[in-house]
């Protein structure tokens, strides 16, 4: 596929009839893999035979046709047809993707919960990836693990704090689980991926071009440019989108077909726009779907609503059982460092120190400002922590990694990521069912809409933080509690906001009606049931 754009012009017309025949065979077996994944994935869930994922089926298809490659006679030809750049996770597989998980947030759950999702995606991601990579430092300094510099640890920490818990939500929607955990683990996976790419980003331009002494107040500076310019370069195309189909009047019958194909390129435009500014076009294509979703989509009409449903549906699964087929078939065509398995090893046990700071220590922060019937309760922190699966992101920035720092180093992180992604996905991913089950989540909110679940008082909904609800608390309350307090007014504040100002500035209808959707829709494969 993407080995076109590896040839040069000269050398492109001058392919020998072989090569195109060995390519359309490598393309060939690509998409006979896709086709094997998808259906061995329908029909592991109909059995509900949830021990080997959808997504740890398809590692594992990569890894046996890469071993079957491997030992034949057919493992450069094919090796060429799958060695392909990082550029083209970040061009083409990528974005469907991250765009899929803004676009399909559910809004109600997310803002009910919304300062609770801030909270773990951006202090706990920041502590996961400075927690990882100060461990990975000191464990190289003690000659625990192959020893990479501090800036490079940090880096590692970074992508490797980018979860990906897909697996983990496609079996909480065919077990059912609470409202408000499926909100906290997706809102914070989606959030964590833009967190974990801006600061992967700002370590290596620290490292690339900033002396020691500068480093830590312009890695500051660095990050909030390009967190916060990336944000405002999504959120800006999506508001504008939601101007352009609130007055152009497309939702006519004639012009569907241009509506579709309008709302299908301004997420491309989003990623292009922050790229060609130097920012981060993951960060800026994930809020620009937010924001779509929000306000956009509701211009539509009803038949496009459905199509642009869908189409990003369907690409970002195909996009995704991709990536994780590339996965098991690199590791068993590609050279590894596979003599550091120490780093592996360590890497993996600091990552779930990591993760349990992240996020026993968020909950923590949250729950001192929420009433006692309104606390995260301790059995869906430890869903969330089990939750950290790690997944295209990761791999993704490890594979660039091989390019962006020195050899060997590169590759031993990209080595790590992709052991530490496979052994989550399967084991992890394998026993998600037997987890909740065992810490008594299953079976809380698979049914109903969220209004009904919401408006049930089901779980720790988002508290109101009126004056009576603290009056048994003394006037000499903790200052650290009180500023917590006020940043969780102010995520009310936004969601009052929002519905009085800015749903009906940007949207035509009520921009409620998508609320009424059950909010268990937005795993990736979420569109068929098996039943």
């Amino acid at each position: 596929m993407e080995d076109h754009l590896q040839i040069s012009p000269a050398g492109a017309k001058a392919i020998p009839g072989k090569e195109q025949q060995a390519a359309g065979y490598g393309i060939l077996l690509q998409i006979m893999m896709l086709v094997l994944s998808f259906v061995i994935g329908h029909v592991l869930r109909r059995r509900h035979f949830y021990y080997i994922p959808e997504a740890s089926a398809s590692l594992l298809i990569g890894l046996i046709v890469g071993g079957l490659a491997n030992v034949s006679d057919t493992e450069t030809s094919i090796r060429a047809w799958f060695n392909f750049h990082e550029e083209f996770f970040f061009l083409f597989l990528l974005p469907p993707i991250i765009f899929q998980s803004g676009f399909s947030l559910s809004p109600k759950p997310f803002f009910s919960n919304f300062g609770a999702i801030i909270t773990f995606a951006i202090v706990g991601t920041f502590i996961a990836s400075f927690v990882t990579g100060i461990l990975v430092y000191l464990g190289g300094v003690t000659y625990l693990m192959y020893r990479l510099p501090f800036v490079e640890c940090l880096m590692f920490g970074a992508l490797i704090s980018a979860t990906d818990p897909v697996t983990v939500l496609s079996i909480f929607q065919e077990l059912g689980t609470d409202v408000n955990l499926y909100a906290l683990v997706f809102g914070e996976s989606v959030l964590n991926d833009a967190m974990a790419i801006s600061l992967y980003r700002t370590m290596s331009l620290v490292r690339s071009h900033m002396s020691t002494d500068q480093n830590y107040f312009m890695i500051t500076i660095r990050f909030v440019e390009t967190f916060m310019g990336s944000l405002s370069a999504g959120v800006g195309v999506g508001f504008v989108s939601a101007l352009l189909f609130k007055y152009a009047g497309l939702d006519i019958d004639n012009l569907q077909n241009l509506e579709s194909c309008l709302f299908v390129l301004f997420p491309y435009f989003s990623y292009m726009l922050a790229e060609g500014l130097g920012l981060s076009g993951i960060v800026s294509i994930l809020f620009t779907g937010v924001v779509m979703k929000r306000y956009t989509y509701p211009n539509l009409s009803e038949s496009s609503q459905r199509f642009v449903s869908a189409f990003f549906h369907l690409i970002s699964s195909l996009a995704e059982t991709f990536v994780f087929i590339y996965m098991g078939f690199d590791i068993a065509m590609e050279k590894h460092s596979w003599s550091h398995v120490g780093f592996i090893f360590f890497s993996i046990l600091f990552i779930v120190i990591a993760r349990a700071a992240n996020v026993f220590g968020c909950a923590y922060l949250v729950n001192l400002v929420r009433p006692p019937h309104q606390k995260i309760p301790a059995k869906h922190q430890k869903a969330l922590w089990y939750s950290g699966l790690r997944g295209a992101m990761a791999f993704a920035l490890a594979l660039q990694s091989v390019h962006d720092l020195p050899e060997g180093h590169g590759q031993t992180i990209f080595t790590a990521t992709t052991a530490i992604v496979v052994l989550t996905v399967l084991i992890i991913g394998g026993s998600t069912g037997t987890m909740l089950e065992a810490l008594e989540v299953v079976g809380d909110g698979q049914s109903g809409s969220m209004d009904e679940t919401f408006e049930g008082n089901n779980g720790y909904i988002a508290p109101s933080y009126s004056d009576e609800s603290y009056d048994g608390e003394p006037s000499s309350g903790n200052r650290f509690r009180m500023k917590l307090k006020e940043f969780h007014k102010s995520t009310t504040s936004f969601s009052a906001l929002d519905k009085n100002y800015l749903t009906p500035f940007f949207t035509t209808q009520g921009g409620d009606e998508d609320e009424d959707e059950p909010i268990m829709h937005s795993s990736r494969r979420a569109g068929y049931d098996g039943h």
